[in-house]
């Protein structure tokens, strides 16, 4: 069975955007995970299909109508994990991210103008997941990073199995520092910049050792709350 996501928005040509491209589009052709994107305004009545209504206590913007996203929300036959896509919801970590991945199916509400009725939140449980401290046009960017986060881990999407696992905040730690060829390379101004020599050694337990090292000053000197946590 693939991993299954249920959108509702009110843009729905917006997926699967960059999702449809590399590894995750790769991915959606063979059936490893797939999506449907409803439009929350074809639950709408009347000519004009308003989804929105003035806040109840005055205050700028509108509010997204209970009653209409109960609606879209109803003809879903499996919504699974309902969350919905907030700037005030609990940070999306990659923890989060691997829990979210082993789930059959999701069904991702994303919010515009001013936000959602709490009432529609409450009802029907939805968890309020924040993609970052900062807020964006809709949920739909936030939607796409978190299914993006999510398509990487699946069974068979990677090349190596064990990528996922050695990336940063796998372990609390930010990603080691990484060299190609050539081994040998000088930059625009003409300094000269060389790989270390630990990683042409072929010693791979000093390797593993020095990037180990690595991974844990960089995370001490960008993101010491990350160690804070181990």
């Amino acid at each position: 069975m693939s991993w299954h996501v249920n959108i509702l928005t009110l843009f729905p040509e917006m997926f699967p955007g960059c999702l449809g491209q590399s590894l995750s589009g790769k991915a959606l052709e063979k059936g490893l995970w797939s999506f449907d994107a409803l439009n929350i305004r074809d639950f709408a009545d009347g000519i004009h299909k308003s989804v929105d209504d003035t806040p109840y206590g005055g205050g700028a913007g509108m509010v997204m109508r209970a009653d209409i996203i109960e609606n879209s929300l109803l003809s879903i036959s499996a919504p699974g994990r309902k969350i919905c896509l907030s700037p005030r919801g609990k940070p999306l970590t990659q923890k989060l991210v691997q829990e979210l991945s082993q789930e059959p199916s999701l069904t991702l509400l994303c919010g515009r103008y001013e936000g959602i009725d709490q009432r529609v939140l409450d009802a029907h449980q939805f968890e309020e997941i924040s993609v970052g401290d900062y807020v964006l046009s809709g949920g739909e960017p936030g939607a796409l990073a978190l299914m993006d986060a999510c398509i990487r881990l699946l069974p068979g999407v990677m090349g190596n199995d064990q990528t996922p696992y050695e990336e940063s905040f796998s372990d609390n730690l930010l990603e080691y520092p990484h060299y190609t060829k050539p081994a040998q390379w000088s930059d625009s101004n003409g300094n000269t910049h060389n790989v270390p020599d630990i990683l042409r050694s072929g010693d791979h337990a000093k390797i593993k050792a020095w990037r180990q090292e690595q991974a844990e000053k960089i995370t001490q000197k960008r993101r010491p709350d990350l160690l804070a946590k181990k």
